[in-house]
């Protein structure tokens, strides 16, 4: 039992490290888009973790222009779920987005959010 829980926890190392007290998910917001309905909120959350995914495969092809626009569908749609060091991270390559080590960036907290999102699945 020991070895599933740890194949399965987030890694405990700096790379991974998140400020004190606050969740890649912010859950009041989420509330608020799906009223509550915890099944709802899975669903979004899924669905989401999806799209992240997809757009880090679209930034890494994209030239300039294009890694802007996804940024900006990006940050828009982790907001809508609370999930807000993503938007963070997206706003910053909509500011500047020839700037890789902002992809890398969003890519760390993409990952953060999806292995919070499949925590929360299972």
């Amino acid at each position: 039992m020991a070895a599933l829980k740890i194949a399965f926890e987030t890694p405990d190392n700096p790379a991974n490290a998140s400020p004190v007290g606050r969740r890649p998910i912010d859950f009041v917001e989420l509330g608020k888009q799906t009223m509550g309905d915890k099944g709802l909120e899975i669903e979004v959350l899924q669905l989401f973790a999806r799209q992240a995914r997809r757009t880090m495969g679209e930034l890494s092809d994209a030239d300039t222009d294009g890694c802007g626009q996804s940024a900006h569908r990006l940050k828009g749609a982790a907001l809508a779920v609370g999930a807000t060091r993503v938007a963070e991270a997206a706003a910053a390559i909509e500011r500047r987005p020839a700037d890789w080590d902002l992809r890398a960036a969003l890519g760390a907290a993409v990952l953060e959010a999806e292995l919070f999102i499949l925590k929360l699945c299972r």
